[in-house]
């Protein structure tokens, strides 16, 4: 059957050569026996390039993942080697000492290896292994990096840093899920905590104080998930505010004044705005001959003062107890006799005992709130102090808040990156059922620039803050010129 079917196509085939016959012989050409003819040939050109290039570039993805798949074998291959060969616990002398001794012993180990590497890739896979014996693996490149502020990992595969108030896609990878569990593991177990099925959430810090989060399976579906929101070896100072145009010299000044005259001050605003830093300068105010209690959940707060206690709270046990939450430490520091206390944020029923505190001698209290804006931060204080479950009445709440604060301080970060002191907002007092507010300083953005980020400049608003008296009863008297109205610095769109 099949060879009787083929040989009526073979014998089709002269019919379509006749075609160039019938050309010769008449001057007129058939369009419908030559435009057939050149139209599958045309159709059929350009279709096949596609999919030439998609196995191309699936066959380079699969030659990239063979070859960090040789190079993971290979650095975990000399790890297990080394973990065999030495025993760190028993090894003398300082980290730097150690860290050069394993060095040596890995170099060693590398060259006897057979793989095939150059001076380069073999330096490399000696400090990478170096990362994973002593630091955080892949994490340790970008840690060295001052201008990373945020790492954010999604599973294994992804890492995003944020340079400049902008996200980036890195190319550092870790091998698996394992390896970045390891990872996490290592470091909350360096503050004692645990992160596992029972407990798959997670506030941990790193030594130089920088804040991490992780969150892992179950609840995280693609993969563990950490971030790291960084507090750099060189903290930033009100020198680098004004470098980065954030504030203006009479910001700081007023500030400083308030802080050293006992006011009781809340930071206010959005995640990643800045508040923890923009706190830990405020509190560079405070005289060192006072005693100062912080209270964090995981301590990032780097004070300069000599007489400093540092209260850390701390999650339940495997066994659901054991829990001290922030309010708590700040229910025992009342006994500690503080002059000060300073509380990283406010974020639950603690809010109704720090506004108790700054209303029962503990003048000069410093602690952070997250909200949009300084009115946004009044209404987030009633829903936190009614979690405390007292029934107590709204205005009761606000003559609580009116009474205890004296000033609030907003940082924002802005369209494109930057972060600024937006408003400083006295707290008058209440006029009916409403606080009364009034802006000291404020910014007015004014447009964003060619490189997408927001300009503006800082102005006085020329009102007179009705505490002034109390600065100079605390030797911190104000120049009034100050508070006249007036643009105070700018900034350009060049920037």
């Amino acid at each position: 059957m099949f060879g009787r079917f083929t040989k009526p196509m073979t014998s089709k085939a002269p019919v379509a050569e006749k075609a160039p016959d019938a050309d010769k012989a008449s001057t007129a050409p058939t369009p419908l026996t030559e435009s057939p003819a050149p139209l599958p040939k045309k159709a059929a050109a350009p279709k096949p390039a596609p999919p030439h290039e998609k196995p191309e570039k699936k066959k380079d993805d699969k030659a990239s993942k063979e070859k960090r798949d040789l190079w993971n074998n290979l650095k975990t291959s000399i790890h297990r080697k080394l973990v065999d060969k030495l025993d760190l616990a028993r090894m003398s002398g300082d980290d730097e000492t150690i860290r050069e001794q394993v060095r040596e012993v890995v170099t060693e180990l590398s060259e006897q290896d057979d793989a095939l590497l150059n001076f380069t890739e073999r330096q490399r896979l000696v400090e990478e292994i170096l990362n994973e014996t002593f630091g955080l693996g892949p994490l340790e490149i970008i840690l060295k990096d001052p201008a990373v502020s945020d790492i954010l990992v999604n599973g294994p595969r992804q890492v995003y840093v944020e340079r400049g108030g902008r996200l980036q896609l890195t190319d550092v990878q870790f091998k698996d899920n394992s390896h970045l569990m390891h990872v996490i593991d290592r470091i909350v177990s360096q503050v004692g905590r645990r992160c596992d099925e029972v407990s798959p959430m997670v506030d941990a810090r790193l030594p130089d104080g920088s804040r991490v989060n992780a969150v892992i399976p179950p609840l995280a579906i693609d993969g563990p998930s950490m971030s790291i929101r960084r507090f750099g070896a060189d903290p930033v100072t009100w020198d680098d505010y004004l470098r980065y145009r954030s504030c203006t010299p009479e910001m700081i000044k007023f500030i400083e004044a308030c802080v050293h005259g006992r006011l009781n001050i809340i930071i206010v605003g959005g995640t990643g705005s800045g508040k923890t830093t923009l706190l830990n300068n405020c509190s560079s105010f405070i005289p060192e001959d006072e005693r100062i209690v912080t209270i964090e959940d995981a301590a990032e707060l780097q004070l300069r003062q000599p007489h400093v206690v540092r209260l850390e709270s701390r999650p339940p046990n495997i066994e659901g107890k054991g829990r001290i939450t922030i309010r708590d430490l700040l229910v025992n520091s009342l006994r500690m006799r503080p002059d000060r206390i300073v509380v990283g944020e406010c974020r639950g029923p603690e809010t109704l005992d720090m506004l108790q505190a700054m209303n029962t001698g503990h003048d000069g209290s410093l602690t952070t709130i997250h909200a949009n804006n300084t009115r946004d931060a009044v209404q987030r204080i009633e829903t936190l102090v009614m979690m405390a479950g007292f029934e107590l009445p709204l205005r009761a709440i606000r003559q609580q808040f009116a009474s205890a604060v004296d000033l609030l301080v907003l940082a924002n970060r802005l369209t494109g990156g930057p972060r600024k002191i937006v408003t400083v907002t006295e707290v008058q007092g209440m006029e009916g059922d409403i606080v009364t507010m009034q802006d000291i300083f404020k910014f007015v953005q004014v447009g964003i620039d060619s490189d997408g980020k927001a300009y503006g400049h800082f102005e006085a608003t020329g009102i007179r803050p009705s505490f002034l008296d109390r600065l100079k009863a605390h030797g911190a008297e104000l120049d009034p010129s100050i508070f006249e109205r007036a643009v105070l610095g700018a900034d350009t769109d060049e920037n």
